[in-house]
């Protein structure tokens, strides 16, 4: 899988100054939403160093980078910060040359910004699942619910009638919704795409793509961690290395 270096942790010294030509993003090997930066960092061949970070031990430092303590984050080599996913994929797609992600037209961003927020509405019931599936409880109703908003994202895709979601070829809101595509496997709904024609063949397509091969994580790796970080073990972060 992609990002195998060790995670940083308490008591881990914090990196010294991002060398000049590079660009640093601080991530963790399982998390969707580090996956984004990590995948337009990738489409773009932006050169860049990989720091993970321990999640659920994190260094002391890791504040100062980003207050909420979260990941993705860029530093660069004048000291910037930037946290946020989508607001470090936007960045990256500006600040950096290589195929432009973001669609010139301002009708066309609005748009992926639109579709955004619909995928936003399935992720928030995704993450409804997984305590629920841990405490043992019937999800049968939160199935349903990702069901009918898949279906309406289809619909949506069916509209469109192209490949991807921002046209013939992978654009910023495919790599912006597929890390949990990616995950369908822990939330327990990746039958869902059988009811979704338009999305499983945007999936399947989405596979073959090189930036997802370069991030790509395989779906056992990914249930091991969870286990791991359900029992809010130190250790999932590095699960596997």
């Amino acid at each position: 899988m992609a990002g195998t270096q060790k995670s940083l942790g308490k008591g881990s010294p914090s990196p010294g100054p991002v060398p000049d030509g590079s660009i640093r993003v601080y991530s963790m090997r399982f998390c969707p939403f580090a996956q984004r930066a990590r995948l337009v960092l990738a489409a773009k061949g932006i050169n860049h160093e990989l720091v993970n970070i321990n999640l659920k031990n994190k260094p002391e430092w890791f504040v100062e980078k980003n207050p909420f303590g979260a990941v993705p984050v860029l530093e660069t080599s004048k000291g910037q910060l930037i946290y946020e996913s989508a607001i470090v994929c936007e960045y990256l797609d500006e600040a950096f040359p290589g195929k432009k992600l973001n669609p010139k037209d301002p009708f066309q961003r609005a748009q992926q910004k639109m579709i955004l927020e619909h995928f936003s509405k399935i992720i928030m019931v995704l993450y409804k699942i997984l305590p629920a599936k841990q405490n043992k409880e019937d999800i049968t109703g939160l199935k349903s619910e990702v069901q009918e908003k898949l279906i309406a994202l289809d619909k949506l895709l069916g509209k469109l009638n192209s490949s991807f979601f921002g046209g013939d070829s992978v654009s910023m809101i495919d790599y912006l919704i597929w890390p949990w595509f990616e995950r369908f496997i822990l939330f327990d709904v990746k039958e869902c795409l059988n009811k979704t024609s338009q999305l499983n063949e945007w999936y399947q397509r989405m596979l073959r793509d090189t930036a997802v091969k370069a991030t790509f994580t395989e779906p056992d790796l990914h249930q091991a961690f969870i286990k791991l970080y359900f029992k809010d073990s130190v250790d999932a972060a590095d699960y596997g290395l």
